[in-house]
């Protein structure tokens, strides 16, 4: 069984940063895509970013990009988000997840992936 735990979200104010963190336990996850997705209230669960499983890979959604970097470490078992000049609609519930068989490139679907965290709020103010 993998468990991830995300951290790093918060509020700020926008134009400001914040980096979340996912730490995989449980298993290995360095032959896995892993992802990040984001759900505001009221709205679908949508793609942000990704990051192939030998990190020389990476996909994000047109929202995000030149703003969020996604990145890997696989010493630690963990995936970053760096996220820069932050907007209110970036604000959500941001999630990590594993796709333990790398079934596809990008992976840009929730039902992609087999392994998810509890989710981390960044509310970004105006």
């Amino acid at each position: 069984q993998v468990q991830l735990v995300e951290s790093g979200g918060g509020l700020v104010q926008a134009g400001g940063s914040l980096r979340l963190s996912c730490a995989a336990s449980g298993r290995t996850l360095s032959r896995s895509t892993m992802g990040w997705f984001r759900q505001a209230p009221g709205k679908e669960r949508e793609f942000v970013a990704c990051i192939s499983w030998n990190g020389g890979d990476t996909s994000s959604a047109d929202s995000v990009k030149g703003r969020f970097t996604i990145s890997r470490d696989y010493a630690k078992n963990t995936v970053y988000l760096q996220m820069n000049s932050l907007k209110p609609e970036d604000t959500a519930v941001y999630y990590c997840a594993a796709d333990a068989y790398d079934r596809n490139w990008p992976a840009t679907k929730p039902i992609e992936y087999d392994y998810w965290g509890q989710g981390t709020q960044v509310t970004v103010s105006s």
